[in-house]
């Protein structure tokens, strides 16, 4: 009987050098590939896609196995970047990661490869794939299914993560047992596509900046000024610049005055909700699933209790949660299982 052929996404980094070495002891032809999704340098910053993929292909020769190279940069600026930018210009938070998995990684990646003859498609992310179904990792530190809530179940059908029962210091040991060069590369913490740089700073390169006041929402004076609203998130903290003093977090902001409005009071009210509506409503299973369930609001958040209710978009929390965001992603669960998930409205 021949082997399995499944294609893995190689980055450059630890997580999916690992991967390829695990799908390899298992008995899998294992075929590389990396996918050149941004190249562009942003001022003051070289984007480190040319390193990243020296670094895959190093992986890919350590390894032994075919490794190739897909340009989906113009597609990805379309899908993913393009969305990002939109959003930001209405006001929203968008998730770039949430977009690439559901455009890129899992759709034309992955149809890419089954189109190549794979007969499996894996990446290095922390999750599991058990009968269609996306489980949480083993490392909840870690665990990423909360970027992976849009996937469809056909593919999750045809997909595998390694990774999934480990825990990330049991990958860096593998990647030094097995002598693969990322064992101790550093992660990046940025914007996803581009390194590490800062939100902030790669939407002034898209957006100029439109200097407007910061308003004390308790008193109504204002304490500062700030380079564009777009740029700021609700419960933002860092990057005011607005002295001593208690601490201010972002209660608000008014887009089309290019006004944002701050507080000290942690439990001011703009600040929490007991509710929110949900958009672009997605379950893996493909079937609404209306009820109690546990939810995340955002990536390593605690899960939460709440409830879907049977308008299929209204959610409505056990408790007033904090900083909800138009544009930001929710993901709901069932034990172990991740149903699906929406985005605020």
């Amino acid at each position: 009987m021949s082997k399995k052929t499944v294609f893995v996404g190689l980055s450059g980094g630890v997580d999916s050098s690992v991967a390829a070495k695990l799908l390899q002891d298992a008995g899998y032809e294992v075929v590389g590939v990396y996918m050149k999704n941004w190249s562009k340098d942003l001022r003051g910053m070289k984007c480190p896609w040319a390193e990243d993929l020296a670094d895959a292909k190093r992986v890919a020769v350590r390894l032994m196995i075919d490794f190739l190279v897909w340009d989906f940069e113009e597609v990805y600026f379309d899908k993913v970047v393009k969305y990002m930018l939109d959003e930001y210009k209405l006001g929203k938070t968008p998730n770039p990661d949430v977009i690439c998995n559901q455009e890129i990684k899992f759709k034309l990646f992955f149809d890419e490869c089954l189109k190549n003859g794979a007969d499996y498609v894996a990446t290095g992310h922390y999750a599991k794939s058990e009968n269609g179904q996306l489980m949480r990792a083993k490392d909840e530190k870690k665990d990423q299914t909360y970027f992976l809530y849009r996937v469809e179940r056909r593919t999750l059908e045809r997909t595998i993560f390694p990774l999934g029962d480990l825990r990330k210091t049991e990958v860096k040991q593998l990647a030094r047992d097995s002598q693969l060069h990322t064992a101790d590369r550093k992660e990046s913490m940025g914007v996803c596509f581009v390194g590490d740089v800062e939100m902030r700073d790669f939407l002034g390169e898209y957006f100029d900046a439109k200097y407007g006041e910061i308003i004390d929402e308790q008193t109504g004076k204002v304490v500062g000024h700030h380079k564009g609203a777009l740029f700021y998130t609700l419960g933002q903290r860092h990057g005011l610049y607005l002295g001593g003093g208690l601490p201010y977090y972002v209660s608000a902001r008014d887009i089309k005055q290019n006004k944002v409005f701050v507080t000290t009071d942690l439990n001011c009210e703009s600040l929490w909700k007991k509710s929110v509506v949900l958009e672009k409503v997605h379950f893996i299973s493909g079937k609404p699933s209306a009820g109690r369930m546990e939810v995340r609001v955002r990536h390593q958040a605690p899960l939460v209790g709440a409830t879907l209710l049977e308008d299929g978009k209204t959610l409505v929390f056990d408790d007033k949660e904090r900083a909800l965001s138009s544009g930001q992603s929710i993901v709901f669960y069932t034990g172990r299982v991740t149903l699906g998930g929406g985005v605020i409205s």
